[in-house]
């Protein structure tokens, strides 16, 4: 599959899953929808980014930190904004990061040159 397809599906599903870990949060389980949304759209961002940086640099170990970090920007500006519950947003975010920086590199495909007889 394709790395940057690979990475779109699996910050998708996996951001949801991040956001579903707010249920361990009490005081934002009336606010539970929202933060997967906003959690699976924040996957999705850094699945596109991971991805493309995959595609770019065929690098195991570079994919994994590059996920890694994307993953704690993304949820950095998030916890920012809400003024607060950094741990909380940034280690599900951190490891979303990280596992999709993994996948991309380790089970994504590389793009297929172009025979340019045809």
């Amino acid at each position: 599959m394709n790395k940057i397809l690979l990475g779109v599906i699996l910050g998708g599903i996996l951001g949801a899953l991040d956001g579903l870990t707010a249920w361990f949060t009490p005081e934002v389980r009336t606010m539970l929808l929202r933060i997967v949304i906003g959690s699976m759209m924040k996957g999705l961002i850094a699945g596109v980014l991971i991805g493309v940086f995959a595609r770019k640099v065929n690098s195991l170990a570079l994919g994994i930190v590059f996920g890694l970090g994307v993953g704690l920007v993304l949820a950095f500006l998030v916890a920012y904004l809400q003024h607060g519950y950094y741990f909380e947003i940034m280690l599900p975010g951190g490891l979303v990061g990280l596992i999709v920086g993994y996948a991309t590199q380790k089970y994504g495909s590389a793009p297929r040159p172009v025979d340019a007889r045809a």
